[in-house]
């Protein structure tokens, strides 16, 4: 288990939506993160349920997919589910615990509530975002050129 608040503001330092953070307000958040344990096959997150929160993968790994389509593979020190904590809308895929896995839970009010006070979650919040949106056009920019040039070679 993750025992102590101390721990917990430590792995939050690597996470990339709380990198910016100051100290002292980590420990608000780390206050406000309940502890998950996943097993193999557990479904984290369904896809279509209402978002409310986001979780950190502390050890282990989880598969993101839309049906037959798995769009990520994570590890530990990563989030999955932020989108829901800027605006709690149905998910748009699920994720699986692929090995048992550890994760931290961190609901949308209480996020929320710590962004009004502290800017610095917010820009944390909106920079990977930004980087998650950044890469997923990099992506469709790719599968594009990919899908010009089969259809000139036919």
């Amino acid at each position: 288990p993750m025992p102590v608040l101390f721990e917990r503001v430590i792995l939050l330092k690597t996470v990339d939506l709380f990198r910016e953070t100051p100290d002292p307000v980590l420990s608000h958040v780390a206050k406000a993160l309940e502890e998950i344990h996943a097993p193999r096959g557990t479904k984290i997150i369904e896809k279509g349920e209402l978002g409310t929160c986001l979780y950190i993968i502390v050890e282990g790994r989880v598969r993101v997919e839309d049906g037959e389509h798995v769009l990520a593979e994570l590890g530990s020190r990563q989030v999955v589910g932020e989108l829901a904590l800027l605006d709690p809308e149905p998910r748009s895929a699920s994720v699986i615990a692929i090995e048992e896995t550890t994760l931290l839970k961190l609901d949308w009010e209480a996020f929320y509530d710590l962004m009004v006070d502290n800017i610095e979650i917010a820009r944390g919040a909106i920079a990977t975002l930004c980087r998650r949106i950044r890469k997923q056009n990099e992506l469709l920019s790719h599968l594009q050129t990919e899908q010009v040039l089969q259809e000139s070679v036919v």
